[in-house]
């Protein structure tokens, strides 16, 4: 709703969107100053503030193996997400009928099933598969839950690619293959590296995957955490959580600048 003289929202809606926003922040502004208390329970830091559950995220040899896991599984589950998720998405655009539709409704089964019935099919299958407990069914996994996002991602930009690019390299002799991979996939490349990134955060964060296909094998970072408020809620879980937060905005301003340069660019 708009103010009828001047085209301002009404104060009403102005309101609203301050109090989702308080809503949305609400946790951050709990879980920071937390992380900085001297104690080793959940407490707001008082006149004593301390880095001990910073220097505890270091010193843990825990902490340090179950973020080079999260690493290690999600950057594998992203580039096979995104090799596999482009390739669909490259195919069906290709074939361009109600097959392909069916095959892109099918594709968002993982997102549309809860994590938990993935996780169940999973682990049955991956104890007949002899993945279990391992990187490689962990990283499968993942990347089955990624996939969506790149198709997503990827059929977003095809839907805008100007099939005459294709067309004429094909008349200057490029065979299907050379056309796509010198001409379709350098164009689209924007909706494949969003679908990426999308595949690697879903990766980075999954947590119900991760208790059903793995024990002792693989420890990654979400469910170290996991473990550490299952008996007594450790204050380091406040500071690894105030540390993704602001990798978060880092990752958030760098492209806000990434893209700002590139428009300037474009511009000029």
């Amino acid at each position: 709703m708009t103010d009828a003289h001047d085209g301002r929202p009404h104060g009403g809606l102005v309101l609203l969107v301050w109090a989702v926003l308080l809503f949305l922040i609400t946790p951050l502004v709990v879980i920071v100053p937390v992380s900085f208390t001297p104690n080793r329970y959940l407490s707001f830091p008082g006149d004593t503030w301390s880095l001990r559950h910073y220097q505890e995220l270091i010193s843990d040899a825990s902490w340090r193996v179950s973020a080079a896991d999260s690493l290690i599984v999600a950057l594998g589950a992203s580039a096979l997400a995104t090799t596999l998720g482009t390739c669909c998405a490259v195919g069906c655009w290709r074939i361009s009928s109600r097959l392909s539709e069916l095959i892109r409704f099918l594709m968002l089964a993982p997102i549309i099933v809860p994590s938990i019935v993935h996780a169940l099919g999973f682990y049955r299958a991956w104890i007949e598969f002899g993945l279990y407990n391992s990187y490689q069914g962990l990283i499968i996994a993942h990347a089955m839950k990624g996939i969506p996002y790149v198709v997503i991602c990827t059929s977003a930009v095809l839907a805008n690619f100007d099939v005459r690019l294709e067309q004429a390299a094909r008349n200057l002799g490029a065979s299907t293959g050379q056309a796509i991979r010198w001409v379709v996939l350098p164009s689209i490349a924007p909706g494949v590296l969003t679908g990426a990134g999308f595949a690697f955060v879903t990766s980075w964060d999954e947590l119900v995957v991760n208790l059903f296909v793995i024990s002792r094998g693989v420890l990654t970072l979400p469910r170290k955490i996991w473990i550490s408020i299952q008996d007594n809620i450790d204050p380091a879980v406040a500071a690894a959580a105030t540390l993704l937060v602001l990798l978060t905005l880092v990752g958030i301003v760098a492209h806000r600048v990434i893209a700002r340069r590139a428009d300037a660019g474009v511009v000029r």
